[in-house]
Order: structure tokens, then sequence, then C-alpha cells
């Protein structure tokens, strides 16, 4: 049972692709656990869509793992996205980490692509369900609501065997999902006081059903700088966040100060449960991201390396 950090992005806040790669570069050798890139395909605020970043990452790195924080399977097509994936772990040889949810009724996305928003969760869970056995060599027929497959197949399989098949989201059925075909769970913008629930929830469910997910196959995210809670890039991120959430303080959601500041918000989602941590850096600009970057891996990374041999 291990505790590990990567880094996770939301925007695209390089100058441009030379510095969007040095930051890589960093991260892949410097021991950074992975890399994670937030989904979204409607917005003004500039981010790189998440599954073409994955096959980049697949042939810019060498070492570090990476994965989607997370995906929404209610917009894509299981078949298309089981091959992509499948594809990607082969070509990074066994590095995918992917991840899956439903996605908020509220973004623009579904209407963009054209897919209603009523029956997201069941579409999802269905997806989900149909990769899951691809991905561990099924010949595949499938009666859903939502697709139907005749002696489906894919070829070739994942490297990793089971490839991971992380789920996010807090409601009931997300819940059953992660229970019933997750290896994984991963908390999206929430307290360390609402994720306890949901991963405890997780467990009984799972063991219900004779399945059990690792320990350390739990996460939780935040945001963190070194830097002062005055500055204006902190202010309008917690500006933004406070229209997302209805719980807690910004305390809750993001750390802003010294190695200390992030590692007692770590510790606190890591007494919740969580294992695995996914840290976005309040960062603009190459050069900003970079020392944030560079000061996470020498201040914070250790700590969490030492908990691992306690």
């Amino acid at each position: 049972m291990t505790i590990s950090a990567g880094i996770g992005l939301a925007n695209y806040s390089f100058d441009d692709a030379k510095g969007f790669w040095r930051w890589v570069a960093l991260c892949d050798a410097e021991g950074v656990d992975s890399l994670w890139q937030s989904d979204r395909l409607i917005g003004k605020d500039p981010s790189l869509e998440c599954m073409s970043l994955m096959g980049a990452l697949a042939g810019g790195t060498k070492r570090i793992k990476f994965g989607m924080n997370v995906a929404s399977m209610a917009l894509r097509d299981p078949i298309v996205t089981a091959r992509a994936c499948a594809t990607i772990d082969v070509l990074s040889e066994g590095r995918l980490l992917p991840m899956f949810g439903v996605g908020t009724a509220r973004s623009r996305d579904f209407s963009a692509t054209g897919r209603p928003t009523k029956g997201r969760g069941q579409r999802a869970g269905e997806g989900i369900q149909i990769m899951s056995r691809l991905w561990a060599g099924e010949t595949l027929s499938f009666d859903g609501r939502f697709y139907q497959l005749d002696e489906a197949s894919i070829a070739p399989l994942p490297v990793q065997s089971p490839l991971p098949l992380w789920v996010g989201g807090a409601a009931p059925a997300a819940i059953e999902r992660t229970a019933r075909w997750g290896t994984g769970w991963q908390a999206g913008i929430e307290t360390p006081d609402e994720i306890d629930p949901v991963i405890r929830g997780i467990k009984a469910r799972a063991a219900e059903l004779g399945r059990q997910i690792d320990e350390d196959h739990f996460g939780a995210g935040f945001g963190f700088r070194f830097g002062s809670p005055d500055e204006p890039i902190v202010q309008r991120q917690r500006e933004a966040l406070s229209k997302r959430v209805t719980q807690g303080t910004p305390e809750d959601y993001t750390a802003v100060g010294s190695a200390d500041d992030i590692m007692a918000l770590l510790e606190r989602f890591h007494a919740a449960g969580a294992h695995k941590f996914i840290l976005r850096p309040i960062a603009s600009g190459t050069d900003d991201i970079i020392k944030q970057t560079r000061r996470l891996i020498d201040e914070v990374l250790p700590r969490v390396k030492a908990k691992n041999r306690k």
C-alpha cells in the first residue's frame, strides 16, 4: 500500500508547445508519479483535448504514467475509446491510467456534441462495462439500452492486464460503477469530509460483489501554489471555484503557502482514505508553472515518498 502524487492540468497555460514539453520533460525526469489532463471540449479557456494528449505523452515521455481526470464516458463511443486506450497502452509499454466518469449536466459539451444529458449515467455505465470486457479479451455480445454489440473484440489488447480503470463521481450510481467495474476511484472537486463516505461506500459495495479494490487505488486532488493567498492568481482561482462548490472553505480545496501547507491538506485527504493524489499547480505561463512544479518536486514529493518508508 503506497501513497503517490502526480500533477494535473485543467487549462493550457504555457507560452507555447516548447514550454509545455519542457515541463513534461521535467516531470518525466524528476520522479513525478503521473500526469493528468482534465476533460473539456467547449470553452474559451485554452485546454488540451485529453485523449489526444494521452497519445502525445505515449511518444513524448519515457517513464511517467498518465491519465485523464476524468474523461466523460457519456460523450464517447465505447468501442472507439476502448481501441484508443488499448493503442496508447501498447505504444507507451503499459503507462496509461484511464479514468472515466459521467460529466456534469451543466456542461455545454453535451449539447455541442448532440448528446442528451438524460440517461447519461446509464450510457456511461454501459460504456465502462463494454470497455472493461473488451480490454480483458472477451468476444463480446451486448444488448443494452444505448449500445448493442455482436461478437465484438479488439486487438492488440492493452499491455497492462488488467488495464487500470479508474472511475470518478460521488453519486450512488458512481459508487456502484466503481464497485462493479473499477480498479480505482478518484475524487473530483470534493473536500476530505466529502470523500470519506464515498470511499467507504465503494469498499462495502465491492465486498458485496465479491471484489476488492486496492487501498492505494483511492485518490483525491487539489490545487496548490507556493505563494500567498493574496496573489491575484489565487484570488481568481478561488473565485472561480466558489461558483462550482457549495460546501467547505477555500482551504478545503486548495493549499497555498509553503510545503507544510500542501502536506497539511494532503494529510487531511489521506486520513479520509486517499492514497493517490493529483496536485494541480495554480500558475500561469511556462516559467511560473515550471517554478511551481520544481518546488513541488524538491519540497513536497520527498515527503510524500518518505511516508511509504514508515
